[in-house]
């Protein structure tokens, strides 16, 4: 079995609880207060922010048919993802400026960075974020929440195109081999860094 099938075995428990967490709920309902939707606007903002520079460390050590796509994600967070957060900050009073990282955010951008020294160990890393807001995006959109706020998000994430660059990350790490069993240790870190990170600071 190919590794990025055996993390998606792994992954899905922890992303059920994911769309059981009471911000998921809040979100794919359309009744999140708008304070904790702020906070974790904030928080996201400033995750996205150091997500691209992961981006950017492994793309200096890609192979050759792996750079365009590591410069493809990062433009795409940068430009799509940022700035959804940019254009619902002003919607919900969010202060991206002036945001500072509370303790999920910062493990976890900690946490990826580190890994991200190694190739194929960065990728396996990161991969929890794209598979899992592209898998909730996918979930959501079912049913999407009537709210238009909320709906902007969930269609976000739902989009085929951010579909097809989670995709794309599975195929390079098959390709780029990491050890199984710690591509399956890191992927799980990131799993349980990205259902902590629902529990926003207030």
């Amino acid at each position: 079995m190919e590794i990025s099938r055996e993390l998606h075995a792994i992954g899905r428990p922890l992303l059920d609880a994911q769309l059981a967490h009471p911000t998921v709920r809040g979100i794919a309902a359309g009744t999140l207060p708008e304070p904790v939707f702020r906070s974790w606007l904030e928080q996201d903002y400033l995750f996205l922010l150091d997500y691209v520079r992961v981006f950017s460390r492994l793309a200096w050590q890609a192979p050759d048919a792996h750079l365009g796509d590591l410069v493809d994600l990062a433009h795409s967070t940068w430009h799509d993802e940022l700035d959804l957060h940019r254009s619902l900050s002003a919607e919900f009073g969010a202060d991206l400026a002036a945001a500072r990282k509370g303790p999920a955010c910062a493990a976890y951008t900690s946490f990826l960075l580190e890994s991200a020294a190694d190739y194929a160990e960065g990728l396996a890393a990161l991969y929890p974020c794209m598979w899992g807001y592209s898998t909730l995006g996918g979930i959501l959109s079912r049913t999407p929440p009537a709210e238009p706020r909320y709906r902007a998000w969930v269609d976000t994430y739902a989009d085929p195109g951010f579909a097809a660059l989670a995709a794309r990350v599975a195929v390079m790490i098959d390709e780029a081999a990491p050890d199984p069993a710690r591509a399956r240790e890191l992927f799980t870190e990131g799993m349980r860094h990205e259902l902590a990170f629902w529990d926003v600071p207030l």
